[in-house]
């Protein structure tokens, strides 16, 4: 059976851990472990470390289709069950030290660099607090993003080094701050680390690898496989959109189940309401529009990698704004389905309550706004000064 067959499979009981995965406002054991055994936390570790290697678009798939199944577990999933992809661009000895041994190990993650990383002899020295690290409670490990002086990327020429430090946990602690109303159960809590040292190995820096086809990362010499050359900023933003249009999936099903059924306060049915069918066909062909476009961008870049080629920043930054205007649109759908939805959406108990403060509390990450990349993209096209975004 396939990652996607296994996924449906156990959709009745990734459905009922959803709900204790709320109250306990992180995933439950059992729900981690569905999602270990459907084999989609390891879909994108090298074979050769027991991953499964898939295409990306087989991952996402599976991605969205648990999604809309259960929303808190589909973003984990995408968040977290990206790591492996990134785990494989570090170093071989630092491969051989997470999975030599357990092949299960994983890291969550929170990129946003508000924390201090300073290059020290042999390596670095991390410290400060990170915020929203979802699915923190089940891993062995966390990639934190920051600022780690500066580098050269040209004889002469010296960038902010932006990059990805990986801790292991006995580095760092889990601080229980996620008290939310919408994602509860994805656990996403703050990551504090005090001191931390790291050696220079487990460091990956993004404009020495990610914007130079000259200088591979260092795992790409033991992962040569199309996979690993892929763009990390598209790849990131990829693994976010497909579980929020999994959910988007799960907002158009259950509105459409409680619209068929529901009936007027003067008589009469809504699903015969001309004007609730329209706003129906609408809202579907903003959510199918975006899948299509996400779908285009996964294939724009496996093509790529798979091609030899590199992908320049107005290629990257179109990919970027299609799919976050995609879930943006999507987001606004919705909105307008729950304004003519029934007023007892209101009460926590409606089936549509959770899954709108769902929606969001998703579109609320960075990688989902898609103004900065918008405004990239559009410069671009005009030749024109352009902010400074992760491409």
């Amino acid at each position: 059976m396939t990652v996607l067959d296994e996924i449906r499979r156990l959709e009745p009981e990734f459905r009922a851990e959803e709900d204790l995965s709320a109250e306990q406002r992180s995933l439950t054991d059992r729900t981690f472990k569905y999602m270990q055994e459907t084999g989609l936390m390891r879909g994108l570790q090298p074979q050769r470390w027991g991953g499964g290697e898939l295409s990306l678009r087989e991952h996402l798939a599976g991605v969205y289709e648990l999604g809309r199944i259960a929303p808190s577990a589909g973003w984990v999933a995408g968040v977290v069950g990206s790591h492996p992809w990134q785990l494989a661009l570090y170093d071989e000895e630092t491969q051989q030290e997470i999975w030599a041994e357990d092949p299960s190990w994983n890291a969550s993650s929170s990129y946003a660099p508000t924390g201090k990383i300073e290059p020290v002899d042999g390596g670095y020295r991390v410290s400060g607090r990170w915020s929203f690290s979802s699915g923190c409670d089940h891993a062995q490990g966390v990639i934190l993003g920051g600022f780690a002086g500066a580098v050269e990327v040209a004889p002469g020429v010296e960038v902010p080094n932006y990059g990805s430090a990986l801790l292991f946990r006995d580095q760092y602690v889990i601080e229980d701050t996620w008290h939310v109303r919408g994602s509860r159960g994805t656990g996403s809590k703050d990551v504090v680390v005090d001191g931390a040292f790291i050696p220079a190995r487990r460091f990956l820096s993004s404009p020495l690898h990610e914007y130079n086809p000259e200088r591979p990362a260092p795992g790409q010499l033991t992962n040569p496989g199309a996979l690993y050359r892929l763009p990390w900023a598209v790849m990131f933003n990829l693994v976010l959109v497909a579980p929020m249009l999994g959910l988007g999936r799960r907002f158009l099903d259950d509105w459409t189940a409680d619209t068929a059924t529901r009936k007027a306060n003067w008589g009469g049915s809504y699903a015969d309401d001309a004007l609730m069918q329209m706003h129906l066909a609408e809202a579907e062909w903003v959510h199918d529009a975006a899948v299509m476009k996400m779908y285009d961008a996964i294939d724009t870049i496996t093509e790529a990698a798979e091609a030899g080629v590199f992908l320049d920043k107005q290629a990257r930054a179109r990919m970027r704004w299609n799919i976050t205007k995609g879930c943006q649109e999507v987001g606004f759908a919705v909105n307008k389905l729950m304004r003519v939805a029934s007023g007892r959406t209101v009460f926590v108990d409606h089936p549509l309550h959770r899954i709108y403060q769902d929606v969001a509390a998703e579109l609320g990450h960075a990688f989902l706004v898609s103004d900065a990349v918008g405004q990239y993209y559009g410069a671009s096209l005009l030749n024109s000064s352009a902010p400074e975004v992760m491409l």
